[in-house]
């Protein structure tokens, strides 16, 4: 997984300049009073990019592409499930 905003601004890029598919499974996960958003999405011949934006917009995104948009679903619940909620948050903004 990668932290940072480097990744939102690559995200951005992408869905400038392609087009990006957005899963149906996208979903805000709230768990011990903290909430993460949940993006999954592709372009048109990728496999399934999984991202979590935390409520700093700190953005989370795993180097390996899912095969289906369930799969990176699960994979992102598992990691809340195992590592807990706050292993997706960073700082807030303007925080080293």
């Amino acid at each position: 997984m990668l932290g940072g905003s480097a990744e939102t601004v690559v995200k951005r890029h992408f869905m400038e300049n392609y087009q990006l598919v957005t899963s149906p499974l996208c979903r805000s996960v709230t768990t011990d009073g903290r909430t993460i958003r949940l993006e999954i999405y592709r372009g048109p011949d990728t496999g399934w990019t999984l991202e979590a934006v935390d409520e700093f917009n700190n953005s989370t995104v795993w180097d390996d592409l899912f095969a289906t948009d369930q799969a990176a679903l699960d994979e992102a619940l598992r990691t809340i499930r195992d590592e807990g909620i706050d292993s997706l948050i960073g700082p807030p903004s303007g925080v080293h």
